[in-house]
């Protein structure tokens, strides 16, 4: 699918590149990617990081290495966990510092997210532990791995 012919502005905030568009009449946009789509979709309040596809995500923050986690739910991974680590939103994470992306999961929609989530809430604090050292033993932010 052709994308229309619409001037683009690159701009680059906090190392991340995003495509602003101001089409005449249709007011700001962002160049989302959405997997096979790559459609012009409005813009929010917020930020979008362009490279990541829109997909519903369970995802867990921590401070440090066993340390005070957080079991969230978002359709826009790389935007949410953005708003943690500067402090953008109000709450829990930003209460106790938790900037560090340890474990995520995607799924196929927010229902199906949300349900896991709740289920996750639910568990003992090892079996939370067990998970995110399943996909991550060393504890790394996984936020610098989202657009690899």
């Amino acid at each position: 699918m052709d994308q229309p012919a619409i001037p683009v502005k690159r701009v680059v905030i906090y190392d991340i590149l995003y495509d602003i568009v101001i089409p005449a009449k249709a007011g700001i946009q962002i160049r989302v990617t959405q997997l096979e789509s790559g459609q012009w979709t409005p813009a929010f309040a917020g930020v979008t990081r362009l490279e990541m596809p829109l997909r519903p995500c369970l995802y867990i923050m921590c401070n440090h290495r066993h340390g005070t986690l957080y079991i969230g739910v978002t359709s826009n991974l790389a935007r949410r966990v953005y708003e943690h680590r500067e402090g953008l939103l109000d709450g829990f994470t930003k209460r106790y510092g938790l900037k560090r992306l340890v474990w995520y999961e995607q799924h196929e929609t927010m229902q199906a997210a949300i349900r896991r989530e709740k289920q996750m809430k639910a568990w003992k604090r090892a079996w939370k532990i067990r998970e995110i050292e399943r996909m991550n033993p060393k504890w790394d932010d996984l936020y610098v791995t989202l657009n690899q």
